[in-house]
């Protein structure tokens, strides 16, 4: 019952998200860097990664806490909204106050630290919209939080779309990107905390001192393990701004940007299987359920394309980089190398999340610690001497071997079995990928019907190589 659920919900989400998220990452960020330029999107990109690095004080693992636990009891919806929505609301004013400072005591100018309070409050909304589908997602309401998931990206693309066409009689800068994407994120915010509101029996704002230190005291394992891993995800374009000279730092940033943001894009999908994951595997946890056969699944329906798109990129980069920056392909090396982060990224959101659900956080946080460790050496090492591309390089690494830790502890943990015809599959499946790109190159003189018939040829591949097995798909679906 459990995987036929996950399998209809996810499909669905995806479809949806499918139609909105790629233009937006694809279509109108590009546009908007091609029309403000590398080194003040850079600024932006740079900025954007710094208020992130303190974003767990927003919500402090508190999301996590919620969608676990009302996906175990759903009663507490109602009997801890209330408390809980007052909490996100102070951390929100910590999380300003600190972000803040800490730009001043950097030495940020008057204009880094306005743009900075802009994106500071975005990260605020952002926040809030999480935690408002943690509910949703807590009680199963899956499609109802496809619909959230993307309301944002649908309200920013229109005010973007006006901006670059001059709709509204005003030029684009990047403070006018900023402030749409803030419109976006209130008005977001408002469409969720409304619909949970409707799905209780009663709110009022009240503060509750002993139920916020008992939550914050539960969440703070969970706080310690985003904390790290926001730290070596968001600490390439903090360092490239930090190790270079200014102007210099500014534009390798942008170019940075442009090369993760296909990266970013297809980490959304990921992100969203993980959130479906966590009330599902919670559940069959507190019920002790097998949950190998749930987590192969997830497995492969997520890392079968992942591995598609990561070599895809590598070999098709000048072209596919070309494509979504508009002609521009400066960053066409930095993509080839970031876009293999995808399969890491990938497997990360299937066994992380189960782990998270599983309440091993010791060693999710062993994990993290030891990326921010490599990160950190490998960035200081690469960036003066390769710039972008040593950032690109240290990602990669990165991403990898915190990937393959987290697979060593899920199997050691739940005691998976030793899967080698999955481990020779998928060997069979990548060497195939690898052959197909690189005969695809000369099929035809035009890359995008070359790359189409690599795309269909893998496809069929996974079903060859029985990394696919539509008989297992099939008994998922009917399981009862």
């Amino acid at each position: 019952m459990q995987q036929k659920k996950f399998v209809t919900n996810i499909a669905f989400l995806i479809v949806l998200n499918l139609l909105i998220k790629p233009f937006w990452a694809l279509g109108i960020e590009p546009s908007v860097q091609n029309a403000v330029g590398n080194v003040s999107y850079g600024e932006y990109a740079i900025l954007f990664n710094f208020s992130f690095l303190l974003n767990i004080i927003l919500d402090f693992g508190v999301t996590q806490f919620n969608n676990k636990n009302i996906a175990q009891n759903n009663h507490l919806l109602t009997k801890h909204f209330s408390s809980l929505f007052s909490l996100k609301l102070v951390l929100g004013i910590v999380y300003f106050i600190i972000t803040m400072l800490l730009g001043l005591i950097i030495g940020y100018d008057f204009r880094y630290m306005k743009l900075l309070g802009v994106l500071v409050i975005n990260q605020f909304l952002i926040s809030m919209i999480l935690y408002l589908r943690s509910s949703l997602l807590g009680l199963h309401l899956f499609k109802t939080d496809s619909f959230v998931s993307v309301a944002d990206r649908v309200i920013m693309i229109f005010i973007c779309l006006g901006l670059l066409f001059k709709w509204f009689g005003i030029d684009i800068d990047i403070m006018a990107f900023v402030y749409a994407q803030t419109i976006g994120y209130f008005l977001t915010a408002i469409i969720a905390f409304m619909t949970v509101y409707y799905k209780t029996e009663h709110f009022k704002l009240k503060w509750n001192w002993p139920f916020s230190l008992m939550i914050l005291k539960q969440s703070f394992p969970y706080a310690v393990l985003v904390l790290l891993m926001t730290f070596y995800n968001r600490l390439d374009s903090v360092m490239l701004g930090a190790l270079l000279p200014s102007g210099i730092g500014s534009e390798q940033a942008g170019i940075y940007a442009k090369a993760f943001r296909l990266l970013e894009a297809g980490n959304m999908i990921a992100y969203l299987f993980s959130i479906q994951l966590i009330p599902i595997f919670s559940r069959m946890i507190k019920h002790q359920e097998n949950v190998e056969q749930l987590v192969k699944l997830a497995f492969i329906l997520l890392v079968t394309p992942a591995l598609i798109v990561s070599v895809g990129c590598f070999f098709y980069s000048n072209e596919i980089s070309s494509i979504i920056n508009h002609g521009v392909t400066d960053s066409a090396t930095e993509f080839s190398i970031l876009m293999l982060c995808f399969t890491a990224v990938s497997t990360t959101y299937i066994f992380g999340t189960l782990l998270t659900a599983n309440g091993n956080l010791k060693q999710l946080n062993t994990m993290a610690i030891i990326g921010i460790c490599i990160n950190l050496i490998l960035n200081f090492i690469l960036i003066p001497h390769y710039k972008a591309i040593g950032s690109a390089f240290s990602s990669l690494i990165t991403q990898f071997f915190t990937a393959g830790i987290q697979i060593y502890f899920a199997y050691k943990i739940f005691k998976f079995r030793f899967n080698m015809k999955l481990i020779i599959s998928l060997f069979i499946f990548l060497t195939g990928i690898i052959v197909f790109n690189f005969i695809s190159k000369s099929f035809t003189q035009h890359w995008m019907i070359n790359f189409s018939i690599m795309c269909v040829f893998c496809l069929v591949w996974s079903f060859v190589s029985g990394l696919i097995n539509i008989k297992s798909i099939f008994k998922f679906l009917k399981y009862k």
